[in-house]
């Protein structure tokens, strides 16, 4: 049980403090309790504390939108407001569909995702999602959805330093599906620039590229969820600054509030939004949303989250910090049971040799021992998942990679 936080560390209820290798839940990205975020809150919810999302509005929630826009990809012109990363992506689901309808392609109902992929748990992002566990308890989840092949090659990628060489041509299995379906039954393609919560897959080199010429080329509208590499976890304010491909539609939510309130934010070009404003004023464009879409407080958190952001650098400074981590992470390839070791911006995976008959045992086993050596870990199957606050110092990335060797020497 934590109860209390600050900077780069938990306190627990039994009063030890624990560094967090997680950055919560991939969503603390500034470090915990950050001054002026908290004073921008306890502001907002003293003048107004509730505006209704439909119908009306308030102003900071229109700022929040530009300041958005100012620093995303130049495409990326509006801004919809939901309340997680699961409603941002079935918001983004629900956008593609209209939009192929409303330009009068309303046959283009078949959405695709990936294998191993993780959208959330909503029933459009479990659908799209790739992994069993999230999906199997649930029946047929949403029709017409099919899924690319994912990008984890171990045989060929194993232990690369940031974005591997191999695999690319995976992206063609897009042309397979397109060739099974045609092209005038699909919708969009959702992918993660990279895979995180599945274990940290990084995309090949020019994968992600190739998928955007597949989908220009066939008028399929490319999602990149970006609720975990949104935010500067890549060095980059977004993924799709980082590989330098701009997709239709990008879904965000985790570190735009810092994790301290709920939200998400799903950013379309200006030729959607553009789509669904053709018609009289008296009618709703888009008949979806939210009673919190754009909560004042929620707003609030948000602007004061980006406000940190640019005073300490904090959207590159993975940049900055990559290679040290890059060699710190790579540094454990010698630990016991290590079979592969990723890494990407301020991310990183450590997967471990399964236990024959008790899989995920092992990495289970390492996160307690972690976490009673002083750090927080996450586990997905048998890999270890970090992600530190992007406020971490050198000394802070040794003490994670000493704690996680020590962790792995007493694992069975």
């Amino acid at each position: 049980m934590f109860v209390a936080a600050k900077d780069m560390h938990y306190t627990t209820s039994d009063g030890r403090e624990v560094m967090d290798g997680t950055a919560g839940l991939w969503c603390v990205n500034a470090g915990h309790t950050r001054p002026r975020i908290t004073e921008a809150i306890q502001k907002q919810v003293a003048e107004l504390d509730y505006a209704p999302a439909f119908q009306m509005g308030h102003p900071l929630a229109f700022e929040l939108a530009n300041r958005l826009v100012d620093i995303a990809p130049d495409a990326m012109q509006h801004v919809f407001f939901t309340n997680s990363g699961s409603e941002s992506v079935d918001t983004a689901l629900k956008i593609a569909l209209a939009y192929q309808r409303v330009i009068g392609q309303g046959a283009r109902t078949r959405l695709i995702g990936r294998e191993r992929a993780y959208h959330g748990v909503n029933f459009g992002g479990i659908s799209v999602g790739g992994i069993v566990g999230n999906r199997k308890l649930y029946g047929t989840l949403l029709a017409g959805v099919d899924h690319m092949p994912h990008t984890h090659l171990p045989a060929r990628n194993a232990f690369t330093r940031g974005v591997p060489e191999h695999g690319a041509e995976l992206a063609d299995e897009l042309e397979r599906i397109v060739a099974l379906h045609d092209a005038s039954t699909i919708a969009a393609v959702i992918v993660e620039p990279v895979a995180g919560s599945t274990g940290v897959l990084i995309p090949p080199r020019n994968y992600l590229k190739k998928l955007r010429e597949i989908t220009k080329k066939h008028g399929i509208l490319l999602i990149f969820d970006e609720v975990i590499t949104g935010y500067g976890r890549l060095g980059t304010p977004f993924g799709a600054d980082y590989f330098d491909v701009v997709p239709d539609i990008m879904v965000t939510a985790k570190g735009l509030t810092n994790g301290v309130i709920p939200m998400g934010a799903v950013f379309t070009s200006a030729e959607i939004h553009d789509a669904f404003m053709t018609g009289p004023e008296h009618l709703i464009e888009l008949p979806h949303g939210y009673t919190y879409s754009g909560n004042p407080i929620a707003a609030a958190a948000g602007l004061a989250t980006l406000e940190t952001y640019r005073e300490e650098g904090l959207l590159t400074r993975g940049a900055e910090l990559g290679p040290y981590w890059q060699e710190a992470l790579h540094s454990l390839r010698d630990a016991p049971h290590v079979i592969d070791i990723r890494n990407i911006g301020l991310v990183g995976a450590i997967e471990l040799e399964p236990i024959a008959g008790e899989p995920t045992k092992r990495a289970f086993s390492a996160f307690l021992s972690a976490f009673e050596k002083g750090l927080l870990i996450r586990t997905t199957g048998d890999i270890i998942a970090l992600s530190p606050p992007l406020i971490i110092e050198k000394a802070q990335i040794d003490q994670i990679v000493d704690i996680v060797r020590a962790a792995l020497n007493e694992a069975d």
